[in-house]
């Protein structure tokens, strides 16, 4: 099977919706899914629920969905590379849900594993908890927190075969795995697609049966979020 399509427009046109839940692999700049999230923009979807542990700098990244106002809330645990994720929320113009990092891996992670929910401490006693419920478990109490299902899930790997197993490269696989996991349609953008049985099965990251549609990007531009140099 070929899940290959041969752009990232052609890849999501015809599954992405107004009102989705969309969740985003990467980390920082790191391994993001940059021709994926520039598709979502020219295809104009809105009123986006866009779950990632960050959202992206001013004009990249998660950041162009922002400048666009397509996205009506954020699921993350970090946000503070983006002004205008800023003004949004200030001016309460955007929705925002703050998730502990693990505890937002562990979310996606149970979602692709078609856990309901689980329990943990991470939060007990701050404004993560409020609204959730609480539960004593040998005398530490705990708060039960929902698993993520997203309606699409767009990851970034660096190699794939046309099945769409995919292997990430170095610290890029991040949160790729578990995001790619949680959608009930995954998307992966690709560097280098090769044949069906040419990846060595043990260093195979993501299996092809979580993944439905491939997109190849040969040249992805891998900003550096802070670049910071020493005096010459």
């Amino acid at each position: 099977m070929n899940k290959t399509y041969p752009s990232a427009v052609d890849a999501l046109r015809d599954i992405l919706k107004d009102g989705q839940k969309l969740a985003f692999g990467g980390f920082g700049l790191c391994g993001i899914p940059e021709a994926l999230i520039q598709a979502v923009k020219d295809l104009g979807a809105q009123n986006l629920t866009a779950i990632a542990n960050n959202a992206g700098v001013d004009g990249f990244g998660l950041g162009l969905l922002l400048n666009s106002r397509q996205v009506k809330k954020m699921v993350a645990s970090y946000v503070g590379e983006n002004k205008e994720f800023e003004r949004q929320f200030l001016a309460g113009e955007l929705e925002l849900e703050f998730t502990p990092q693990g505890t937002l891996a562990e979310k996606l992670r149970a979602g692709g594993c078609g856990i309901p929910a689980f329990y943990t401490k991470t939060g007990v006693g701050t404004l993560v908890a409020e609204g959730k419920e609480e539960k004593e478990f040998d005398g530490e109490r705990y708060i039960m927190e929902r698993a993520i299902v997203s309606d699409i899930s767009l990851v970034k790997a660096w190699k794939a075969d046309k099945s769409g197993n995919l292997v990430y490269r170095y610290t890029a696989r991040n949160f790729n795995p578990v995001v790619a996991m949680a959608g009930k349609i995954t998307v992966a953008e690709v560097e280098e697609i090769v044949e069906n049985g040419e990846l060595d099965p043990d260093q195979i990251h993501t299996p092809g049966i979580y993944v439905h549609r491939l997109v190849l990007n040969t040249s992805p531009e891998k900003r550096i979020e802070q670049r910071t140099l020493s005096a010459a």
